[in-house]
């Protein structure tokens, strides 16, 4: 990363399949939702990766995914999950369970933690592709929703998920970054206590824009908001297609979106997301690289610097660069390295 001019580590640490994060406050979450005992994240391991990163200029920025994406969660940890019906408890769960106290207790003793092993001064908090039929089909879920006046929109419900998240992290003196729908599902929610309306995304949010599908419309509604924005959506590396790709991700001009200046000043740098379900370490690195080179230069560089030809150069060299660092970058197209380097 650093030899490419990326400073900061998104790691998204754990999701449904497994929770390898060892936590010291709930150790029964990796005892149970890794996918064995030996392959955690230890306290000592997390530690050197922040150090490693930071001696290289890197932030680390973890991100622990909610209220979906947490199947791995649920199995250490009682109750955190919605039980789902079909007629009867059909015994598979669904996402958190926002409507019980203990999800917050839990969330609030979890994130403290969370704060005090990662420094910086982001946590990203996820929020996307929650599936709402599992929260549909629970009747304490379904009654919950009618005292609180949220009729069947479960965009309400995940709105309240989401505030009270927010509030909690915000009491921990760090700020929120995440996905796009916590963005585009938000609502105002009515409050039955008072009568005021609230949105449930407080300002400072950073909005991390990934879907594909017109994320330029995106970016302008997030910044038209006020929210900062992060790009990923035009460099997904896990996507894979024959040929030359690289030059798809170089092409990109981030700020290429309708709206002021302002809005624009407010898109706060880009990412390179390669996400693991293909990716282990036999193929992680020449899949990673120098496809994210050419990520790296774009975000670097000026938008009139767009020669194709001239990126090549660059990158063809700098991809031999990183072999004779032991670095196995994969090739751009035909061609080798001088130095009598091993290809």
């Amino acid at each position: 990363m650093a030899f490419n001019k990326f400073n900061v580590l998104h790691w998204h640490i754990v999701d449904d399949q497994s929770f390898p994060y060892q936590s010291i406050a709930f150790p029964e979450l990796s005892n149970k939702g890794s996918y064995s005992l030996s392959h955690v994240y230890t306290p000592s391991d997390v530690r050197m990766v922040i150090e490693y990163a930071r001696l290289r200029g890197i932030r680390v920025i973890p991100e622990f995914d909610t209220p979906g994406h947490t199947q791995s969660w649920g199995k250490g940890q009682k109750d955190l999950l919605t039980p789902c019906y079909n007629q009867h408890q059909s015994g598979t769960f669904g996402p958190i369970n926002p409507i019980l106290n203990t999800t917050y207790s839990f969330l609030s003793t979890f994130f403290k933690e969370i704060s005090t092993v990662f420094p910086d001064q982001f946590i990203h908090l996820g929020g996307d592709e929650v599936e709402f039929y599992c929260w549909e089909s629970n009747p304490d879920i379904q009654y919950f929703m009618k005292q609180k006046g949220f009729g069947s929109d479960f965009r309400k419900l995940e709105s309240f998920y989401i505030q009270k998240l927010l509030d909690i992290i915000s009491t921990i003196k760090k700020g929120s970054i995440v996905w796009q729908e916590v963005f585009d599902d938000r609502v105002k929610v009515r409050s039955m206590e008072t009568g005021f309306h609230s949105d449930n995304l407080q300002q400072g949010t950073i909005v991390q824009v990934w879907k594909r599908e017109s994320y330029a419309h995106e970016q302008s509604a997030v910044t038209a908001a006020g929210f900062p924005v992060i790009l990923s959506a035009p460099w997904y590396l896990d996507w894979i297609s024959y040929g030359q790709d690289w030059i798809n991700y170089y092409k990109v001009e981030p700020l290429n979106f309708g709206g002021s200046q302002e809005q624009k000043q407010l898109v706060i740098g880009g990412e390179a997301c390669l996400w693991g379900e293909y990716v282990d370490a036999t193929n992680l690195t020449p899949r990673l690289w120098p496809r994210a080179s050419a990520v790296g230069e774009r975000l670097w560089s000026q938008k009139e610097i767009r020669n194709v030809d001239d990126a090549y150069k660059r990158l063809t060299i700098h991809r031999c660069r990183m072999v004779r660092r032991g670095i196995a970058a994969e090739p751009l197209f035909t061609g080798y390295c001088d130095h009598g380097d091993k290809m």
